[in-house]
């Protein structure tokens, strides 16, 4: 795994440190649910083949619908 090193002020690492304590169970685990979180905020695909899956998934999802409201009865269904 790739080693980053980032210099932070005094203030923002306090609260990092804060966040880590009451949130996270590691720094590590920390730092890269944040950064994960933060990329998907900004909308910059991690991956292209997640990018493709993330597209098929919202297609797919976009084909639903909702027939909890009207289910309709077999008479209904005409072939």
């Amino acid at each position: 795994m790739p080693v980053v090193e980032v210099n932070l002020p005094d203030e923002l690492l306090v609260e990092f440190e804060q966040l880590v304590d009451e949130e996270f169970l590691s720094e590590e685990q920390a730092v890269e649910e944040l950064l994960s979180m933060g990329m998907d905020a900004y909308g910059a695909p991690v991956d292209e083949e997640d990018a493709v899956q993330s597209d098929f998934v919202q297609s797919a999802q976009n084909n639903l619908f909702d027939t909890a409201g009207d289910p309709g009865g077999l008479d209904d269904d005409v072939l």
